[in-house]
């Protein structure tokens, strides 16, 4: 057994210190995203691998501890130490026990030694000064449960949110919507997903691009979704995920990061060269530059956030699709006063904020992060877009509700809305709810993402729609 699969310049007790304090923060309701962009660069990979890992098994962290700790520690971030060092214990003595029966051990975990977690984590607190008083605890806490994890895990995991890793309404909500797949949608979470990549046809073929790779001694392969993903043929898997500086092409805008899922979105719209195109909620861009790359488009990308937005120049500037017949727009898509200049759109694509839980696996601080009313409050915030948007359709065109969720209330109940809405609304083929559902123990080949496509029709009044 090994000290470490993550190397780090740094000692363990700097990282499990690092990663408690992500914790807290994310406890208090910060993106873990956030709070690791101003972790120091040397510490940053290591501290990433174990947060990431703590956040797909908080659950149970948080419920052994609760068992363990009878008091919850007057100090946060000593409650975080104990939450993400159990977390690590327990992975070190499930890798301990595949060594010692010869089977593999997950490369994505983050594994240290049992006494090198034990002691790390009570240096970890010894060094800082408002929590070394409390070494004799985390000492004692760790050390009861290497005598009696098998026990402890027994009792803990009578706790839904400790089974499963997810709040205990995400199940419940889950359980309810999906009867057949819950159980595999939430241990998809535990599954760190594919690196996958969006090939820009415009600059490179998918068959240049494998060879590309194949030359830089990078193993990928071609991926397309049986029977719903009708032009969308230009996704890349790696088999093992690398820094994007890596990979070649990147500075050359061969490629782009980006789900299956997310990559049938633009095939979907149908757009075709000369058309004038809304893509609302932007941001990054992805799904703006896959349009472009597909044709020569009158585009207008829009989102709230303009610091974001930036970002989508950014993308489109390295692909090679920046031009005067893009525009990017910062403003509220339900507000047409701020933005809409009374010029119908053929097509628009209403990629519309969600609650996120479809794409856990890539953030699972989203896990911690949401309350079961943000589900009502993302559903009607998706409503009061979709009410906006719908006016600047021009008849005959189409429009595309996308969300990354998994919960009904974002995606087939919004269907339905808007056909009851919308008399002129029809609604065409489309994928539907794609649940991220594990294959033969290993990661999904997709994010959760819902899809419904509508076609705007002519000849019915719609001066009764509100």
């Amino acid at each position: 057994m090994t000290d470490a699969t993550t190397p780090s310049r740094h000692a363990l007790s700097d990282i499990i210190l690092a990663s408690a304090q992500c914790l807290t923060a994310v406890h208090e309701g910060r993106s873990l995203s956030d709070v690791l962009a101003q972790t120091p660069p040397t510490l940053k990979g290591a501290t990433q691998a174990v947060s990431f890992h703590v956040m797909r098994h908080l659950g149970q962290a948080l419920e052994v501890k609760h068992m363990l700790v009878a008091k919850t520690p007057p100090v946060p971030l000593l409650d975080a130490v104990l939450q993400v060092s159990l977390c690590l214990l327990d992975t070190a003595m499930v890798a301990e026990q595949l060594t010692r029966e010869g089977k593999p051990v997950r490369p994505d975990w983050p594994v240290y030694a049992v006494h090198t977690v034990v002691d790390q984590a009570v240096s970890a607190v010894a060094g800082h000064r408002r929590m070394q008083s409390f070494k004799a605890l985390v000492n004692g806490v760790l050390r009861r449960f290497t005598r009696e994890r098998e026990a402890i895990l027994t009792r803990a995991r009578g706790n839904p949110e400790a089974r499963w890793n997810h709040p205990n309404w995400w199940v419940r909500r889950l359980r309810q919507a999906y009867p057949d797949h819950w159980k595999a949608v939430l241990s998809a979470a535990q599954l760190p997903p594919p690196m996958t990549l969006r090939v820009n046809t415009r600059k490179r073929t998918v068959t240049q691009f494998l060879a590309d790779l194949g030359a830089a001694g990078i193993n990928a392969h071609a991926v397309q979704l049986e029977g719903i993903a009708q032009g969308a043929d230009a996704a890349v898997v790696l088999e093992h995920p690398r820094p994007v500086q890596d990979i070649p092409g990147f500075a050359q805008g061969w490629w782009s990061v980006q789900d299956a899922a997310a990559q049938l979105a633009a095939p979907l719209l149908g757009v075709q060269s000369g058309m004038r195109v809304l893509d609302a909620c932007a941001a990054p861009g992805g799904k703006t530059a896959h349009l472009l790359e597909l044709a020569d488009l009158d585009l207008v990308a829009l989102d709230a956030d303009a610091s974001r937005l930036a970002r989508v120049g950014q993308n489109l500037e390295r692909l090679g699709l920046a031009s005067s017949h893009v525009k990017l727009t910062a403003a509220d898509a339900s507000r047409l006063d701020t933005w809409w200049d009374g010029q119908p759109f053929d097509a628009i694509l209403a990629d519309v904020p969600c609650t996120a839980s479809g794409v856990v696996r890539r953030h699972p601080d989203i896990l911690w992060l949401r309350r079961e009313a943000d589900i009502a409050r993302t559903a009607a915030l998706q409503r009061k877009i979709v009410k906006a948007l719908w006016k600047t359709l021009k008849p005959g065109g189409r429009f595309l509700y996308v969300t990354c969720s998994v919960f009904p209330q974002e995606g087939e109940s919004q269907a339905q809305w808007i056909l009851e809405q919308y008399p002129d609304a029809v609604r065409l083929d489309a994928p539907g709810q794609l649940l991220p559902l594990p294959v033969d123990g290993q990661a999904a080949a997709h994010d959760g993402f819902f899809f419904a496509l509508f076609a705007k029709q002519a000849a019915v009044d719609n001066n009764n729609a509100s």
